[in-house]
């Protein structure tokens, strides 16, 4: 039993980030497995936790284990002492690139010029060539702030109208929509005008989110317009080839439209309507903000985006 007086002296770094990674992932298997311990280790630190803070912390419920008030209110001091404690043991090291087997975790759409993406890991590898990079595919599912704040994701390369304002951001580079399309088309090879586009069959990527529109169409909505959508495809490099197959256009940033259109009969129209241009940003969460290695590898990334000529041209 833990002495009343005593309680602040028997947590530790181990127990805090116990405690932080059973309060997101609600699961004391998952806890386990993210922190590649057994799960009555981790059994046995929750019980002490319990006692410590004097409250249950998580609750079996019908999912899974839910937080209890107490617990919830301890999510952001928790985060915020780790946070502290990582830079208290990384802010005099020198992080040195080629001698690091750091592995990063890079999480993108497929909307992105895959050339840009060849040249990250290509710069990678020359400056750090025992690292290892992992992409992660951005599907319509995946919760990637949740990612970040776990550490699953060390960033996240976006293009969505309203990220999470308590992620950090740096902006990468602009592209304009233009329309893909088959060179069979018929509306191929001609100014398009608005009938035309609005007429037309159009595939769009799925929505990340249930009910929210994308870009294209959210611009459309308040212009009070409407397009013909017979198909949501989950991934943006699969529908360059289903253009192939049918008369249909895909509205897409001009950098992933010159990149398919080189190795595939497909054709760029300009599109009859200005839509806004597409704001590409990386983001990243606090935790890792201020760790010389990501910071080192988000720097790369960001330099790669915003430079690079192959990205937009």
């Amino acid at each position: 039993m833990i002495h009343p007086t005593n309680k602040w002296e028997a947590l530790d770094a181990h127990l805090l980030q116990v405690l932080y990674v059973l309060l997101t992932e609600k699961s004391v298997s998952n806890a386990a497995k993210r922190l590649n311990q057994s799960q009555p280790a981790i059994s046995t630190a929750l019980k002490k936790l319990r006692e410590i803070t004097g409250d249950q912390l998580l609750v079996r419920s019908r999912n899974g284990m839910t937080p209890t008030e107490r617990g919830l209110s301890l999510l952001e001091p928790v985060s915020q002492v780790l946070s502290q404690l990582e830079l208290i043991a990384t802010q005099q090291v020198n992080f040195d690139p080629a001698q690091s087997r750091q592995v990063f975790n890079l999480a993108a759409s497929d909307y992105l010029n895959p050339i840009a993406i060849g040249e990250i890991l290509r710069r990678i590898h020359v400056e750090a060539p025992h690292c290892t990079v992992i992409m992660h595919s951005m599907g319509h599912n995946v919760d990637y702030a949740h990612a970040l704040e776990s550490g699953m994701y060390d960033a996240v390369i976006g293009n969505w109208p309203q990220p999470p304002e308590y992620l950090r951001l740096a902006p990468l580079f602009e592209d304009e929509v233009v329309c893909l399309m088959r060179k069979s088309h018929p509306l191929a090879n001609k100014a398009l005008s608005m009938d035309d586009y609005l007429n037309a069959d159009h595939i769009a990527p799925t929505p990340y989110t249930v009910g929210q529109r994308g870009v294209i169409d959210l611009h459309l909505s308040k212009e009070r317009l409407k397009r013909n959508i017979v198909a949501f495809i989950p991934y943006f490099g699969m529908i360059p080839y289903m253009l192939l197959q049918l008369d249909a256009i895909f509205s897409a940033p001009r950098s992933f439209s010159r990149h398919y259109s080189a190795l595939l009969p497909l054709t760029i129209s300009t599109a009859p309507i200005q839509f806004p241009k597409i704001s590409y940003y990386l983001l990243w969460h606090e935790r890792q903000h201020r760790s010389p290695e990501f910071r080192w590898f988000r720097d790369l990334v960001i330099s790669v985006l915003r430079n690079d000529s192959h990205v937009v041209n």
